[in-house]
């Protein structure tokens, strides 16, 4: 696979101009270590995985940093943690100078605390996730986004296969004593099963024999690895009794369909999974455009006690909440945009609100029309082009530029 420029990368450089640290974090095999040694070319590169250099950064911290020609890349930081404290002190002795220290690593809830710990307001904190739409169109919902598995299709089996195992050893352990390697890998399939539910623990708990608490424990560690995305209830009340548990989806829909079993797109198209599938696609799209960007990330569904939903509400700069209802068929009705109009009417008017149903790209409708009132439709192209900027009516240009080699 050609190299991709990541949509990140203007935000890492933004990031380095104004912090002595960058700490890139995000799912093991997202593409971390290639977008820094992209972006800063010339830094010296140190691989933290390597037994030799652990053991010389551990017996003797300061020889190896002296010896060190800056900017430096330290790639899996959170395998020698001992490193920071003295990297922040040699932070504090030179404080104007930016950029020179960058970090990766995947497993980020130890890595957050050692940073927290040493480096607070030294370091900028960002986050790499697996390829969005926006960044090639080899992204897919049967394949995902991460690069191996874009790179070479055919065998993306064995690839989520081999990174579930490692994942489950490496990053899950490191985290969270999980005595039962099996159980945590039918919680898995399970958690893939409810993907794009009303999160419920005690339905995930009960057919695994396990307790409520510990299902908790797990969906953080998967959450804070990257692993899954929870879709918190919309926080604005209008006189309606809300629904206050978060919708469960897994991260990258490519390893989402691995776990259900689906290994062809003909598997795909009869699905009964599809439209969630679709659904946690348009999510993780969501948030990746607003990771990417610098931003919080800030994704919220709506559903009330009467049956009212809309898939996600998020921000839309000064125009007020975007409201999206996603829809996996092709061929899109003006019945679909019924949630939409119902809590358009509930919010009053009060402020402006974009509404838009979006919807699996057709070869032979356009990429954007009016659907009812206030209410467009979008195929996912053109929605992921909006989101990040581009005009919808660009879309086709802008997918031909991304094809084009390098």
């Amino acid at each position: 696979m050609r190299s991709v420029p990541r949509a990140i990368r203007p935000t890492v450089l933004e990031a380095a101009r104004a912090f002595p640290a960058v700490v890139v974090t995000g799912p093991r095999r997202a593409g971390k270590t290639t977008l820094l040694r992209q972006v800063f070319p010339r830094a010296t590169y140190v691989l933290l995985e390597d037994p030799d250099v652990q053991a010389r950064a551990r017996s003797d911290p300061r020889a190896l940093l002296e010896d060190l020609r800056l900017p430096v890349v330290f790639d899996e930081i959170q395998n020698v943690p001992e490193l920071l404290p003295y990297i922040r002190a040699r932070i504090d002795h030179a404080p104007r100078k930016m950029g020179q220290w960058l970090f990766t690593g995947s497993q980020e809830a130890p890595l957050m605390q050692g940073v927290t710990e040493s480096m607070a307001g030294r370091a900028a904190i960002l986050q790499l996730l697996p390829f969005s739409l926006a960044e090639t169109d080899g992204v897919s919902l049967l394949h995902g986004g991460y690069p191996e598995v874009l790179a070479r299709p055919a065998g993306r089996g064995l690839w989520f296969s081999s990174y579930i195992q490692t994942y489950l050893e490496r990053d899950v352990r490191a985290i969270v004593n999980v005595r039962d390697l099996a159980t945590f890998r039918r919680f898995l399939a399970l958690l893939a099963s409810r993907h794009g539910q009303i999160l419920n623990k005690t339905d995930l708990a009960a057919p695994l024999g396990v307790s409520v608490p510990t299902v908790g424990d797990w969906l953080h560690v998967l959450e804070i690895t990257g692993q899954v995305i929870l879709v918190p209830p919309y926080f604005e009340n209008f006189g309606k009794r809300l629904i206050k548990s978060p919708k469960v989806y897994l991260g990258d829909s490519g390893l989402a369909c691995y776990l259900l079993g689906i290994a062809t797109q003909a598997e795909l198209d009869r699905s009964p999974f599809l439209g969630a599938l679709f659904e946690g696609h348009v999510a993780a799209e969501i948030l990746k455009s607003q990771i990417n960007r610098g931003r919080r990330k800030e994704l919220y569904h709506f559903r009330d006690q009467q049956g009212l939903e809309v898939d996600f509400l998020f921000p839309n700069g000064q125009d007020g909440p975007w409201m999206v209802e996603c829809k996996a068929a092709k061929t899109v009705q003006p019945y679909m945009a019924g949630p939409l109009g119902s809590l358009r009417r509930s919010m009053g008017g009060e402020a402006p609100v974009r509404s838009s149903v979006v919807h699996r790209a057709s070869t032979t409708a356009p990429p954007m029309r009016a659907l009812a009132p206030g209410i467009e439709a979008l195929d996912v192209r053109a929605f992921v082009d909006e989101l990040n900027g581009r005009s919808a009516r660009s879309s086709k240009a802008g997918a031909a530029r991304r094809r084009k080699p390098k």
